[in-house]
């Protein structure tokens, strides 16, 4: 990571999104010096970090999926971290990317949006609050943000998903898997996602890719919570242990693939 840019006086950085909130920087005088001399290998200037995130849209709503583990480099720091930010009822996000970063921004969202229905009279659209996201985020890029959320949700038009990052980039889509493991997520999601999917297959599905990159990456793990939003606002659906799920559902599962011609049965 180049930290040219906190070079200056802590003193010196003001945010550049005039109006909206702010937070106090680091004490030290040129934290860009104080991280390189922490040395290119310490975990204070590595910043590792990795999750498995996903949404996608079908008939019925949006399913948001999440794993919980939090790692610091190749330490497990924590194996349950609420990784599906509650903007309001009838809105959510996701964090991958720096804790910190996604839930700090998404809370402020939260606040943001909460003052557009009380001076609008009515919600805001799912499109609008991904932007309001997305010009935060693009008016600090550059500063060194770690975020990477989908905003998911439903207002009059629909069922909304939308894609975020930490240099403003935004996307709408049907379907997304954010995060170290989502490799893994998009193979079972690409194989298994139709838009005319039951309510029940749909929430398996968003399990099942999870559970499939907590075995496959190293820094997805813990439980695997399942969300769904639909006309009257989202409900937690289901919070369960991705060893539970291994034992309970999954172990021996099988898949018939086709390799040049022959028909493979992969575990």
């Amino acid at each position: 990571m180049d930290f040219d840019f906190l070079d200056g006086p802590a003193s010196s950085f003001v945010p550049m999104c005039e109006g909206g909130s702010t937070f106090d920087l680091p004490v030290e005088e040129t934290p860009g010096e104080f991280l390189r001399s922490c040395g290119k290998d310490s975990p204070l200037a590595s910043m590792k970090h990795g999750t498995t995130t996903l949404g996608f849209i079908f008939q019925g709503g949006v399913v948001i999926a999440v794993d919980s583990r939090s790692t610091q480099g190749s330490y497990i720091s924590s194996g349950t971290v609420k990784k599906v930010i509650e903007i309001n009822p009838f809105l959510l996000g996701t964090m991958a990317g720096g804790a910190a970063d996604c839930a700090f921004w998404e809370r402020e969202l939260g606040r943001q949006c909460r003052l557009y229905e009380l001076q609008n009279k009515q919600r805001i659209s799912v499109a609008a609050a991904s932007k309001i996201l997305s010009n935060i985020l693009y008016y600090y890029r550059g500063y060194g943000l770690s975020v990477g959320t989908m905003i998911a949700g439903w207002d009059k038009k629909g069922p909304g998903l939308y894609y975020v990052d930490d240099d403003g980039t935004r996307l709408s889509g049907h379907l997304f898997s954010v995060g170290s493991g989502s490799m893994h997520a998009y193979g079972v999601l690409d194989s298994g996602w139709r838009y005319d999917l039951s309510e029940e297959d749909a929430l398996e599905l968003g399990r099942r890719a999870i559970y499939h990159a907590t075995h496959r990456d190293a820094y997805t793990g813990g439980i695997v919570n399942v969300y769904l939003v639909k006309p009257e606002g989202w409900r937690k659906v289901s919070s369960e242990d991705c060893c539970d799920l291994h034992y309970r559902l999954y172990k021996g599962l099988t898949t018939t693939v086709t390799l040049k011609g022959h028909e493979v049965i992969m575990e």
